[in-house]
Parts: C-alpha cells; sequence; structure tokens
C-alpha cells in the first residue's frame, strides 16, 4: 500500500475539510492530514517540509484569495522538483476545468466533489500502478 508522509486538503470551506479528512483517515495512507482554508498556507508549509517527503495535495480550485489555479501556478515556480501528488477537488463539472488541469504536469487526476472512498481508492491504486 501506498504511504504519503502528509496529505494536504486546500479548501476554502472547513467542512469539507472535515469530512474529507475523516475519509482520509480511514484509507490509512497518511498519519498526518493537515487542513488549509487558503492556499497560501498550504504553499509556505510545503517549503517547510524536506522536499524527499511525500505530500498528496487534495486542492479544490474555486477559493477566494488564492485559487487552485494560482496556488498551481506558484507552486511549480516554487517547487519544480518536488515529487508530490496534487490532485484537483473541485464542484466544478466544466469540461474546459479538466482541460486546464492536464496541462498541469504536477495534476495527477480531477475528482469532483464529494470525495468519497471509492473516488480515494480509485486515485491510490492509480499511485501504485505506477510504482
Amino acid at each position: 500500500m501506498i504511504h504519503f508522509d502528509a496529505i494536504f486538503l486546500v479548501d476554502d470551506d472547513p467542512i469539507n475539510n472535515l469530512i474529507n479528512n475523516r475519509l482520509l483517515s480511514k484509507v490509512e495512507v497518511s498519519d498526518n492530514i493537515e487542513e488549509f482554508l487558503e492556499g497560501q498556507f498550504a504553499i509556505e508549509r510545503v517549503s517547510e517540509i524536506p522536499s524527499h517527503k511525500k505530500i498528496l495535495i487534495f486542492l479544490d480550485i474555486n477559493m477566494p484569495v488564492m485559487n487552485g489555479w494560482e496556488f498551481l501556478e506558484i507552486y511549480q515556480e516554487k517547487f519544480p522538483d518536488r515529487n508530490n501528488k496534487i490532485v484537483i477537488l473541485s464542484s466544478s463539472i466544466d469540461f474546459q476545468d479538466r482541460q486546464k488541469a492536464d496541462e498541469y504536469s504536477i495534476v495527477s487526476g480531477f475528482l469532483e466533489k464529494p470525495l468519497t472512498l471509492d473516488k480515494i481508492k480509485l486515485q491510490l491504486t492509480q499511485y501504485e500502478e505506477e510504482g
């Protein structure tokens, strides 16, 4: 089973973060799940974690202050050598958002809210197949 040193939930909705935290706790792929209501705080936290540590980031795209696209731009610029996994977790069903996400090599998945155990397990299975 794949293991991450940390999982970041980046969503401006604290209820979503709470629910997603509980779901991710059930799959036991990390002992450290951190919640961020603003992308900037998640960026700052990534910079505090050694680059060899693996982080799985669930990122909402529709947020005030710093949206998910801005987060991705800053992340790419600041952490070009990190090998973390970023999954867009959005209520958007806009095909253009999926296409835009595909343009980022650092994005490894696009899931529609709500997050479910099945969606988590499917995403994790993809990572195990990658090796």
